[in-house]
């Protein structure tokens, strides 16, 4: 039986790479390299904080290896690099609470960390592809992606403030673009579905220096400060590790993008959130690449744009469309036959197409009733 996996590398192979800037679900080996920055006379006891979470990780599945690295030059400067079969096993365990209770003994010694994930491209010996299995074990060929990246954050907030929410998400003065000369903040998408809010940002440049610039802002402060009471997590932004806690389970990791190489004046950006059935949220995220990879193929479509967010059973897709999609909301939703249909909707929670989720005609409309979120703003940098 041919895998989600097998058949969305084999479309990746086929495509013309310059139409995809990210995807994690390639099949390719993961290499994880953290960059951390110990706290002065800290290096004991963050050797011992590793050496447990060492222990920890061996036992996670699609986990190889990891090292630990201290430099020659700066004693308070360590790197952490891991190997992983592929994306998927490392981004279901980094995005767990396990993985949250798990790095907590490293707070107290660490002052900064910097994550980098790469997929392996070519190495000193060794095939592409096992032997064995058949599996391919590195990345085909480079991607070539568009300049942006793209990155998401997502919570709660208590049910009945629904409305005070979103006029604070709304009204808030935009912050400053230019992060140095080579970052800039391009574009910020902000969305609700029920009381789940999602925050897209598009950043040219430095992620992370990106969302550290946007969090020093005094506009951007004020407005999570005002969210503090309507939260269903708790959290106190003057408490970094309150603070750390908080923004690491609200990342929206994109997991796969693809763009149908075309611009039109009429694109029209749109959040879809899918709740997935319990434990099939990375599933589900895949099988969407892949009908996604499809639209892309199709020039005359209406999908122009589309990135995937994904975290546990958190599923959002952040699609710009060409005109309309309420006449024909099958090709936005992936939903083009009812083979289709019937394999997308046995990942979503059960009755999220209402009492009847069986895959008829009429299950694009009913899921894009429960899917579309409301638009609170949309807002690009001036010569973005």
């Amino acid at each position: 039986m041919t895998t989600t996996s097998e058949r969305l590398t084999e479309t990746l192979k086929r495509q013309v790479s310059q139409r995809v800037s990210q995807s994690v679900f390639d099949g390719s080996r993961l290499r994880v390299v953290l960059l951390v920055d110990v706290y002065d006379g800290a290096q004991q006891q963050f050797l011992e904080a590793y050496e447990q979470l060492c222990n920890q990780v061996a036992s996670v599945p699609g986990h190889v290896s990891d090292q630990l690295c201290q430099s020659i030059e700066n004693p308070s400067q360590w790197l952490i690099t891991s190997e992983w079969e592929s994306a998927p096993p490392f981004l279901t365990w980094v995005n767990s609470e396990e993985h949250v209770e798990m790095v907590k003994p490293l707070h107290n010694c660490v002052r900064d960390t910097r994550s980098l994930r790469f997929h392996i491209v070519r190495e000193t010996g060794g095939p592409a592809v096992h032997a064995e299995s058949g599996k391919r074990r590195l990345q085909t060929s480079p991607r070539i992606g568009d300049g942006l990246i793209r990155h998401a954050l997502t919570f709660t907030v208590k049910p009945g403030s629904e409305e005070k929410v979103a006029r604070i998400l709304a009204d808030y003065a935009a912050p400053e673009p230019k992060v140095d000369d080579t970052t800039r903040l391009c574009r910020t998408s902000l969305f609700m579905h029920g009381n789940r809010v999602v925050r897209a940002v598009e950043v040219r440049g430095d992620l992370l220096a990106a969302l550290r610039h946007v969090a020093r802002q005094p506009e951007v402060r004020a407005v999570e400060e005002a969210l503090n009471p309507y939260l269903e997590q708790d959290r106190d932004l003057d408490d970094p590790d309150s603070a750390r806690v908080f923004f690491t389970r609200a990342a929206l990791p994109a997991v796969h993008h693809v763009t149908a190489g075309q611009e039109s004046p009429d694109a029209v950006r749109h959040a879809l959130y899918y709740p997935a059935r319990e434990g099939c949220g990375l599933q589900l995220a895949e099988l969407l690449a892949r009908q996604d990879e499809a639209a892309a193929d199709d020039t005359q479509g209406p999908v122009l744009r589309s990135t995937i967010f994904q975290r546990d059973d958190v599923v959002v897709r952040l699609v710009d469309v060409r005109g309309g999609i309420d006449n024909d909301p099958g090709p936005v939703l992936g939903l083009t036959d009812r083979a289709r249909a019937a394999e997308l909707t046995a990942l979503l929670d059960s009755g999220a197409l209402g009492a009847d989720s069986s895959p008829k005609d009429g299950a694009p409309a009913r899921l894009l009733t429960v899917a579309r979120m409301e638009l609170v703003t949309d807002r690009r940098a001036p010569d973005a």
